[in-house]
């Protein structure tokens, strides 16, 4: 199925399960070799499940969708979470694909409806945070994030740097860069 063909829409409880399938999957395919292959193989879906359930009526959660119905990614966003950041008020907090759709412009689908939600609570700056080894901080540099800080973060018992990349005004973000 093509992924030209994905649907991106918000997110319901009943998503739940694909969510988790997603997260759980794209940790394990991402942070192959970032994070320690024990951490991942603990990874259950059972317990992503019981976070997105909890998550999911929130708000700020959207999924990618197949023509089969299928989710193949998701994302999420809203305020800002530390208070670490000022000046900057939202925060992307995650986006995730399974490897077998990424590459296909599915990310710039999912970053965009986070986007529009963080316009209508009137936040116009976010930051996100993606673990330094990790490739697809290129996203975020192509989308115009510049890099604000790096901090320490430690999985699995291994010491990692993340960094912060910021918007200043994400009402910037437009145009060819999100279609």
């Amino acid at each position: 199925m093509s992924s030209r063909r994905v649907k991106i829409r918000k997110a319901v409880s009943a998503d739940a399960k694909g969510i988790a399938r997603v997260h759980v999957d794209s940790w394990k395919t991402t942070y192959a070799d970032i994070v320690p292959d024990e951490y991942l193989q603990n990874l259950a879906y059972e317990n992503q499940e019981q976070l997105w359930v909890n998550n999911i009526p929130q708000g700020g959660v959207y999924v990618a969708e197949n023509g089969d119905g299928e989710n193949v990614g998701f994302s999420s966003g809203g305020a800002e979470r530390s208070g670490k950041y000022s000046g900057y008020d939202g925060e992307l907090y995650s986006i995730y694909i399974l490897k077998d759709h990424q590459g296909q412009g599915i990310g710039r689908a999912l970053f965009k409806p986070v986007i529009d939600e963080l316009k209508r609570m009137r936040i116009s700056s976010m930051i996100v945070l993606v673990l330094e080894e990790n490739a697809s901080r290129q996203f975020y540099e192509a989308l115009g994030g510049q890099k604000i800080d790096a901090v320490e973060v430690e999985i699995g018992e291994r010491k990692l740097s993340e960094l912060v990349y910021g918007w200043e005004d994400i009402r910037k973000i437009q145009g060819s860069l999100l279609q």
